[in-house]
């Protein structure tokens, strides 16, 4: 494709500003097949049902200063953040014990050299907008965590745009090495104070050692004029654990990639999501789960919740090679249309080259259930509050499995005042 984004200009802007030669070639060489790849259309699978004519016809540039702006904040939660506003980090705060952060934009000579060993085990693959995320990624959060680490204390990376994002291309790169033995709470939180069109191009990359423990919580908070189109790839090493978390909340176009490999045996994966676009907004999972060894674990259960004119994709792919024998997968997509006009398009899918597994998939859509709503009624509870409470008990089994409850207490007034416009409906949800 020529550049339909029009950010050829950013790019070389950051590329004339960098004075590392790997990172230069490396940043080229993912520009150069991010310009020849075609322009995802109708006609492209992956894209099929989710347009890109929101990212056309702004001339998006990168962030030169960041703005002014909080973000998301966990009330009585004692945590670690690190806050990131406009893709620059702006707050550090203490690291504890068996943990370091390094950061691209202030990495020594030697831990450039270690960058580019990591950098180097990124496969962009065929997801367009992790390309595009190398070709102009100017900062990338590394993190590790040492053997045998136990944290107390979630980490929370609290990605925010101000105000002066208006018209930014925000690509941020967060990589976690989770040592052998360990266990951590992750915290990503996304936020938008911008009142104009603004595109955040995330990239999480995990890699869970053997025998770790990982919760994850990945909350794409924004609303308003806001594109955010990223991917998360995680590796889990033999015996290893991975609770992740997942929610969508309004925003003109949200696309989230997730790809999980199983590269140990044993190990074990929880993939939990909640996705409620409304008004004309559209969200967009597309989950692959690849079973590569033998005796691996996942569950995989997303739902959602369209409304509007509102439009929800959900494509999940669970993958099992033919090395992977003894594998237990499962995959469940429940969606409520609370209008007419709302639609949800949902593919399950399932590809199983070893003989010696047990694998399961299935998808739902329906409405309000009549026979439910009836029983409400006649206990002389108005239409208005059923729907309300029924709406909200579609995702309340996924939100109060939830480990952490200043997760909980953050989410539930967000969803309260969602489902209910009036402060006496969102009573009944708090």
């Amino acid at each position: 494709m020529s550049d339909p984004m029009q950010a050829e200009q950013a790019h070389h802007g950051l590329q004339a500003q960098s004075d590392w030669g790997w990172l230069k070639d490396w940043r080229a060489s993912a520009w150069s097949q991010f310009a020849a790849t075609p322009w995802p259309t109708r006609k492209t699978e992956a894209w099929k049902y989710t347009p890109l004519k929101s990212m056309l016809g702004t001339e998006w540039s990168l962030s030169e200063q960041p703005g002014s702006a909080t973000g998301t904040v966990f009330a009585d939660w004692d945590r670690t953040v690190i806050t990131l506003v406009d893709g620059k980090v702006t707050d550090h705060g203490a690291l504890p014990e068996g943990v370091s952060v390094q950061l691209l934009s202030k990495a020594t000579a030697e831990q450039r050299a270690r960058f580019e060993q990591r950098l180097a085990k990124t496969l962009a693959g065929d997801q367009l907008f992790t390309t595009f995320n190398q070709a102009l990624l100017a900062e990338a959060v590394w993190i590790e965590v040492a053997p045998e680490t136990v944290l107390e204390k979630p980490l929370h990376i609290n990605q925010v745009l101000s105000p002066n994002a208006n018209g930014r291309a925000v690509p941020v790169r967060v990589m976690l090495d989770l040592g052998s033995r360990s266990q951590m709470t992750l915290v990503e939180t996304f936020a938008s104070e911008s009142d104009g069109p603004v595109f955040i191009n995330p990239v999480t990359e995990i890699d869970v050692g053997d025998s770790a423990k990982l919760t994850h919580y990945h909350l794409l908070l924004e609303t308003g004029d806001v594109r955010h189109l990223g991917s998360l790839q995680a590796v889990l090493r033999a015996h290893s654990q991975m609770n992740s978390f997942h929610m969508a909340l309004g925003g003109v176009l949200k696309r989230k990639d997730i790809v999980v490999r199983h590269c140990g045996s044993g190990a074990h994966l929880q993939l939990n999501g909640v996705y409620l676009p409304k008004g004309k907004e559209h969200v967009d999972y597309h989950t692959t789960l690849e079973h590569e060894v033998p005796h691996g674990t996942s569950n995989e259960v997303f739902r959602g919740i369209i409304g509007d004119d509102a439009k929800a994709v959900f494509n999940g792919r669970i993958h099992i090679h033919k090395d992977a024998q003894k594998t237990l997968a499962e995959l469940s997509n429940k969606n409520l249309l609370t209008s007419h006009r709302a639609e949800i398009n949902t593919k399950p899918e399932l590809e199983i080259y070893a003989d010696d597994v047990k694998c399961a998939h299935g998808a739902t859509v329906a409405q309000l259930d009549k026979g439910s709503l009836f029983y409400f009624l006649s206990r002389g509870i108005s239409r208005q509050e059923a729907e309300v409470m029924m709406s909200f008990g579609f995702i309340n089994e996924l939100l109060e499995a939830l480990d952490d409850d200043p997760v909980k207490r953050l989410l539930r007034p967000l969803l309260a005042s969602l489902f209910a416009k009036e402060d006496d409906l969102a009573g009944h949800l708090l």
